[in-house]
This record gives C-alpha cells, sequence and structure tokens, in this order.
C-alpha cells in the first residue's frame, strides 16, 4: 500500500515538472532562434552608441543570457531585461536591418518572437 502511494505521489510530482522543463526547452529553443537570426543577419546593431555587426551582437547577448540567467523566466523576459538595453548605461539597443528604419532591439526581438510563433502553429 505505502508502494502504491509513493509511486503516485512521484507521479503526480512528475505531471506537474514536466509542463516547467517544456516550458524551459521551449524558452531556450525562442532564445537560440532570436540570436542564430541575429547573428545571421545583415543588420547592425547599435550598443551604447557604437555600432557592431550582427555576429557581435549576438555574442554579446550570448554572454549576458549566460551572465543573466537568473534575470529571466521568459523569452519575452529575456528581451524586456537583457536584450533590449544596456546594463551598464541603461541605454536602449538599436537594430538597422538594411534599408529598413531603425528600431528598437525590443520592437525587433518581440516582432521577431511573434513571427516565429505563428510559423510554429
Amino acid at each position: 500500500m505505502n508502494l502504491v502511494k509513493i509511486s503516485i505521489s512521484a507521479l503526480v510530482a512528475f505531471m506537474f515538472l514536466l509542463p516547467g522543463a517544456a516550458f524551459a526547452a521551449s524558452m531556450d529553443e525562442e532564445i537560440d532562434f532570436l540570436l542564430n537570426t541575429v547573428a545571421n543577419s545583415d543588420c547592425v546593431f547599435t550598443r551604447n552608441g557604437k555600432d557592431h555587426a550582427a555576429p557581435d551582437a549576438s555574442d554579446h547577448l550570448q554572454m549576458k543570457r549566460k551572465r543573466g540567467a537568473r534575470y529571466f523566466d521568459s523569452t519575452e523576459e529575456f528581451i524586456e531585461r537583457l536584450a533590449s538595453k544596456s546594463s551598464w548605461s541603461g541605454k536602449p539597443y538599436h537594430i538597422q536591418c538594411g534599408n529598413e528604419p531603425r528600431v528598437t532591439a525590443k520592437e525587433w526581438f518581440t516582432a521577431l518572437l511573434e513571427q516565429h510563433r505563428q510559423a510554429k502553429q
């Protein structure tokens, strides 16, 4: 009888943990997509008033992702808290792709995330 209770308790606990694990995998996949997209683009990334090539911008955001993992629990929080502005100066990051108007990194990443999610449906 005790073994059955323990097994049921373990199963219930596992069921509650599984959605969180799936969410984390989804979040990691989404952030990987965002950073890979910027890395492979022809966009110019402006950080603290200086322009950076897209691969350098992606590397910088990957570093912030690793060092700042405790500051976000979702892709949206990653964009808001780490990928949108300088943690040093507080200045917003900007992205300009080709002849498109320059936009904030927050706008760019948020739109890209929305397009990615819609494409997955």
